[in-house]
C-alpha cells in the first residue's frame, strides 16, 4: 500500500529533523554563549557533546533502518540522547531546540510502558531551559521549575491524548480501507465466477435446446411424416391390387394428397427449427402473424391479444414463448377439433404470461391417455421449454369443455 503524504512527511522528519534541530541548537548556543555568560566547562561540554550527538544520530539512523520500531537498542539510544540534551541544556538553555526531539520520538522509539517516562524526562529538560537554565537557585526558581514542569506535562498529556485518538482514527481508517479492498477483490472474484457460471448456463441451455429440438423433431416425424408415409404405402398397395383403372386413380390421388401433406409438415418442421419470425419482428408482432397464418391455414377462428406494456425480451425467452405457441396451436389443429382459439400475451410486473385457449373436445389431464390425446410429445415438450428459462406451464382442461394452457416465464430483458 502506498504511504500517505502525512506518513511520507513523518518519515522525512524522522530522518532529517534531529539533524536540523541539533544544528539550530548549536548555532543558537554559539551566538548566545557570551550573552548568557557560559563558563569554560560549559563550552568544553558543548564542544564535546555536539559532535557526540551527531555521531549518535548517525548510528541511530542506521539502527532504525535495520530494525524499525521500539527495541532495547532504541531505548538505550533514547536515554543516551536525552542525557546529552540534558547536559547541553544545562550548559546553554538554547540547546532545548535539540532536547525537544524527545517529544515526537518517544512514542515511536520506546515501548508503550516507557513512553510516559520518556516524555517526563524530556519535560524536565524543557522546563529547566524555560526557567533560564539549570540548576535553579533558590526556592522561588524551584517553585517556578515545578510549575513549568507541571504545565509541560499537562500539555504533553493533552497532545498525547490527541495523538492517540488520531492514531486510532487512522488505524480504523486503514482497516476500513483494507476491508474495502478485500471486499472489492471478493466482489470482483464473485463477478468473474458469475460470468463463468452464466456462460456455463448458456451452454447448458443450448445443449438442452438441442435435445429439446431432437425430441420435437422425433414427435413431428412420428405424428405427421411417418404417419403420412404409412398412408401413402397403404394407398399404393391398394393401387397394386386395384381391379380397374378408376379405383387405382382414386387411390393414387389419395397417395398424392398424403405426399403433399407430408411435404408441408416436413417444411413446417424445418421452418420451426429456428424462430425465423423473430429475426424481423418483436415477439408480439411475431405471435400475431403466427396466429393469423395458423387460422388461415386451418380455417379456424384465431385471435391474438396483447396486455400490458410490451418490452424487448431476451432472445431465449422470446424464442421459448414463440415455440410454445406454435406447438400448442399445432396440437389444437390436430387433436382438439376446435372451432376457434385465442392467444394472449401479458406483461405483468416481472413476469410474462402466455395464455392459449380453445373450445375443442378437451381431455382429462390426469387420465393415462392424456399424453396421447394432448399431442404425443406436445405438453412435455412445452413444459420443458418453460422450465428451461425458469418458468412453468399449467394445463386446465375437461372433456367437452376445451383446453387452456398458461405459461409463466420471468421477464428477462434483451441484452443491450
Amino acid at each position: 500500500m502506498t504511504d500517505t503524504p502525512l506518513q511520507q512527511y513523518r518519515a522525512s522528519f524522522d530522518t532529517w529533523g534531529p539533524w536540523a534541530l541539533l544544528a539550530v541548537g548549536a548555532v543558537a548556543g554559539t551566538l548566545s554563549a557570551r550573552l548568557i555568560g557560559m563558563d569554560r566547562p560549559g563550552v568544553i561540554a558543548c564542544v564535546v557533546l555536539v559532535p557526540a550527538a551527531a555521531v549518535l544520530q548517525l548510528y541511530w539512523g542506521r539502527a532504525k533502518r535495520r530494525r524499525p520500531g521500539p527495541s532495547r537498542t532504541g531505548v538505550c539510544l533514547f536515554l543516551l540522547r536525552w542525557a546529552i540534551a540534558f547536559v547541553l541544556t544545562w550548559a546553554n538553555p538554547f540547546f532545548a531546540f535539540y532536547a525537544v526531539t524527545g517529544y515526537y520520538t518517544a512514542a515511536r522509539e520506546l515501548p508503550r510502558r516507557l513512553v510516559l517516562p520518556g516524555l517526563f524526562l524530556t519535560a524536565v529538560t524543557m522546563a529547566g531551559s524555560e526557567i533560564g537554565g539549570w540548576p535553579p537557585h533558590g526556592l522561588i526558581p524551584w517553585i517556578g521549575f515545578f510549575l513549568v514542569l507541571a504545565v509541560n506535562m499537562g500539555m504533553v498529556g493533552v497532545f498525547t491524548r490527541f495523538a492517540e485518538q488520531e492514531q486510532a482514527r487512522l488505524s480504523v481508517q486503514a482497516e476500513t480501507i483494507a476491508e474495502l479492498e478485500r471486499t472489492n477483490t471478493a466482489l470482483q472474484q464473485a463477478l468473474e465466477e458469475n460470468a463463468a457460471l452464466h456462460e456455463q448456463l448458456l451452454v447448458q441451455a443450448r445443449e438442452a435446446g438441442v435435445a429439446d429440438e431432437r425430441r420435437r423433431l422425433a414427435a413431428e416425424i412420428h405424428d405427421t411424416i411417418a404417419q403420412g408415409l404409412t398412408g401413402i404405402i397403404a394407398q399404393l398397395q391398394v393401387v397394386a391390387n386395384a381391379p380397374d383403372l378408376p379405383t387405382a386413380r382414386t387411390h393414387l390421388d389419395r397417395a398424392a394428397g398424403l405426399a403433399r401433406h407430408s411435404l408441408g409438415e416436413a417444411r413446417r418442421s424445418v421452418h420451426n427449427l429456428v424462430p425465423v419470425a423473430l429475426e424481423s419482428d418483436q415477439l408480439p408482432e411475431a405471435l400475431e402473424k403466427t396466429v393469423t397464418e395458423w387460422g388461415e391455414r386451418t380455417g379456424l377462428r384465431a385471435g391474438f391479444t396483447l396486455t400490458g406494456t410490451a418490452e424487448q425480451l431476451h432472445d431465449e425467452v422470446a424464442a421459448t414463448i414463440l415455440r410454445i405457441v406454435q406447438e400448442a396451436l399445432s396440437n389444437v389443429a390436430r387433436h382438439a377439433r376446435a372451432t376457434r382459439a385465442g392467444v394472449t400475451l401479458s406483461f405483468v410486473g416481472d413476469e410474462v404470461i402466455l395464455d392459449i385457449r380453445d373450445d375443442g373436445v378437451g381431455f382429462d389431464p390426469l387420465a393415462p391417455t392424456a399424453r396421447s390425446r394432448s399431442g404425443g410429445f406436445g405438453l412435455p415438450g412445452m413444459r420443458a421449454r418453460a422450465e428451461r428459462v425458469a418458468g412453468s406451464l399449467t394445463v386446465e382442461s375437461e372433456p367437452g369443455l376445451g383446453t387452456a394452457l398458461s405459461a409463466r416465464v420471468p421477464l428477462v430483458r434483451h441484452d443491450r
